[in-house]
């Protein structure tokens, strides 16, 4: 269920914070992303409170994040979250599958790869493997694609690379999961 504020803009959620089925690296090197976020449903107030309370744990209060904009079936801009506001952006040129959450501590940011609610479970948890695998090169947009087997989008390594490091991610098991 979902609160919307006076001024139209700032939304509450009236459910508690969803565990979010999340896998995120050991470490907090710099890379391509930091892990992926496998969200039950579209719904931004329903499933990003869960995520924000997660990141906030192991990487300071985040007051930002933003996403893109189809894949989310509503657009709330400001979300309340824990007794604080995170501002939410909607952008139509961030590529699909990719969430960027920003720390108003020193300028944090938390790249993810963000799973289609209706992808399959296996493929969803090997793709959240690879996402969270140190070194990975695969940008969030071709995670899917590429653990499914299709061919990736131009900008990523080559499929076969792609999928021997999918396997090899398999077999490490490496990253942290809530799931």
């Amino acid at each position: 269920m979902t609160l919307t504020a006076n001024d139209g803009r700032t939304v509450f959620s009236a459910t508690e914070p969803s565990t979010p089925r999340l896998r995120l690296r050991p470490d907090t090197a710099r890379e391509l992303l930091h892990g992926a976020w496998w969200p039950r449903s579209n719904d931004p107030v329903a499933e990003i409170p869960g995520l924000v309370l997660a990141i906030d744990a192991l990487h300071g209060p985040i007051s930002r994040i933003m996403v893109y904009s189809g894949d989310w079936e509503s657009h709330p801009r400001r979300l309340a979250v824990d007794g604080r506001l995170v501002r939410l952006g909607y952008f139509a040129s961030q590529p699909p599958g990719l969430l960027i959450a920003l720390s108003g501590r020193g300028g944090g940011r938390v790249d993810l790869a963000v799973i289609p609610p209706g992808t399959a479970a296996a493929t969803a948890e090997t793709a959240m493997r690879l996402a969270a695998t140190t070194g990975n090169q695969i940008r969030a947009q071709d995670l899917v694609s590429t653990v499914a087997g299709s061919r990736p989008s131009s900008g990523s390594r080559a499929a076969g690379t792609a999928s021997e490091h999918a396997r090899e991610a398999g077999r490490r098991g490496h990253g942290t999961s809530n799931a």
